[in-house]
């Protein structure tokens, strides 16, 4: 087995993680249970992830509906290692809209002008979208094989590496097996 992770390393590796997407991967669950899978833009402000969603798409009704979401940041499979063990990040949140003409609302929306350009000016101003606060409560961390984290506490900072268990191999050669197909 590795040796003890630097969990104050792999804070800070999973706190640098999201700044490299521009779009999160969004799960929600409409009012009956039905889950949704989506993606959206987003900006980071105040330890929350922030989406302006339409009306039309079935997740922003989801938000409103139960006030939770799981997002996913994951690394593109053309640069994965190993598919088995893409680095990402999901994320359990309390979801909030904020009010349109809020103070919060301005500055959040000023964040998306200048993350998305031009394009901002033409949906900013629709009123069938809606400004969402994604906050975060737990969270996990897979930076590779073995290497898998939980997340809780202020702002996420307490990590501790998953290995309660570890993986069960049948057999010495299975095991083997396993080392050999692992990158380096």
């Amino acid at each position: 087995m590795a040796d003890t992770p630097d969990l104050s390393a792999v804070r800070e590796a999973c706190r640098a993680f999201p700044a490299r997407f521009q779009t999160l991967y969004l799960g929600t669950a409409a009012a009956d249970g039905q889950p949704e899978a989506s993606y959206a833009p987003y900006v980071a402000d105040g330890g929350s992830y922030w989406v302006y969603l339409s009306d039309l798409a079935r997740h922003s009704a989801n938000l409103r509906a139960n006030g939770r979401a799981s997002v996913l940041f994951i690394e593109p499979e053309a640069s994965a290692k190993h598919l088995f063990a893409r680095e990402r990040l999901t994320l359990a949140c309390v979801a909030a809209e904020c009010a349109r003409g809020a103070d919060r609302f301005e500055v959040v929306m000023d964040l998306f002008d200048r993350r998305f350009g031009k394009f901002m000016q033409v949906i900013r101003p629709l009123q069938d979208f809606r400004l969402f606060e994604l906050r975060p409560q737990s969270g996990s961390y897979v930076a590779g094989f073995a290497r898998a984290y939980a997340l809780d506490g202020a702002d996420l900072g307490a990590v501790r590496h998953r290995n309660e268990q570890g993986h069960q191999a049948p057999d010495a050669a299975a095991e083997r097996r396993l080392s050999e197909s692992l990158p380096s």
